[in-house]
This record gives C-alpha cells, structure tokens and sequence, in this order.
C-alpha cells in the first residue's frame, strides 16, 4: 500500500510540473525515478518514451502508466496514472472557466510567452540527452539522418507518413540488424 502511495505522491507532483509535454519531463524523471529512487533505468525510461510516442494518448501520461506497471502492475499502473492527472485537471478546469476573461490581459499573454520560451528549452535539454543515448554509431546517425529527412520533408512527399510509421519502421530497422547502436 505504502509504494501505491509512493507512486501516486511522485507522479502528482510530476503532474504538477509537467509543462511541456513528456520530452520536457524527461530529465525529471531521470533524476526521480532512475537516478535517486531506481526505479528504472534510464535505458527503460527512454523505451517507455518511445513508446509512449507511437501510442495514442499523452506521451507522459502513457511513461507514467508503464512505470506505474512495472512496479506494482496494473493497479500501479492506474494509481501513477490518476496521480499524473489529478493537477492538470484541476489546472485545465481553471483555466477554462477563467481564461476567456483573462486571455488578453498583457500580464497573462506576458506569462504564456515566458512559459513558451522555458518550455523550448527543457525540449532542447531532454533532445540532446536522447540524442546523446542514441546515436551512437554510424549505423543510429545513418537511420537518424533518413528519419530525420523523411519527416521534414514530409509534407513534400506524394503520401501522408504518420510519426507511428517512422517510430515502427525505426524499431524494425533495430529488430533486423541487431545491436546494432545498442551498448554494452
């Protein structure tokens, strides 16, 4: 009872703090989660993101229900998942009742354009810890290169790419060649 606890204490707080997005709550839970309680690898937080990434719904929302899975299966799963949810909620809803009063007060478009900035930057952090992780060979910069083109030019292309597409046709690269990138 006392780690279901834990589990929703941590991911209520996280919730709470989560401005961004999961990239930008990425190096949180590295320093929470693997580094201070152990709880998980970093190796397994960056699989739960990428994953996260290619099922629907929120990114931090879904890395919070795996590692509430993992530590004390799906009730864990459901307890870290409620506790990630229960600020933003009470956030949202006040938000929605009041914003339309307050949207265009200088003060709050000031606010949002500050948080907009700070937001950019825990992105930028959390993409060169990934990167850093994971392109560690020719082989990972050569399939980082293709991705990376593929999705920019995107929009170029005679057909639609979803991201799911890129992230499944990346992990099948990986299945088919093997460790290729991965280190010991």
């Amino acid at each position: 009872m006392k780690e279901l606890l834990d589990l929703y204490l941590i991911f209520l707080r996280i919730g709470a703090v989560n401005f961004g997005g999961g990239y930008a709550m990425l190096p949180l839970l590295e320093r929470d989660l693997a580094e201070n309680r152990g709880w998980v690898t970093t190796d397994e937080l960056r699989d739960y993101f990428a994953i996260g990434q290619c099922t629907p719904g929120i990114i931090a929302l879904n890395v919070a229900t795996f590692i509430g899975n993992k530590r004390k299966g799906a009730i864990g799963g459901i307890v870290a998942s409620l506790g990630f949810l229960a600020v933003p909620i009470v956030i949202i809803l006040l938000i929605a009742a009041f914003l339309t009063n307050f949207a265009e007060l200088p003060v709050v478009r000031n606010a949002f354009a500050g948080i907009r900035v700070c937001v950019v930057v825990l992105i930028v952090r959390a993409v060169e810890k990934l990167w850093k992780s994971s392109v560690v060979d020719t082989v990972t910069l050569i399939l980082y290169l293709v991705i990376f083109g593929l999705v920019v030019f995107s929009a170029y292309l005679p057909i639609r790419i979803t991201t799911a597409v890129f992230v499944i046709a990346a992990g099948l690269f990986g299945v088919f060649f093997g460790k290729a990138g991965v280190k010991k």
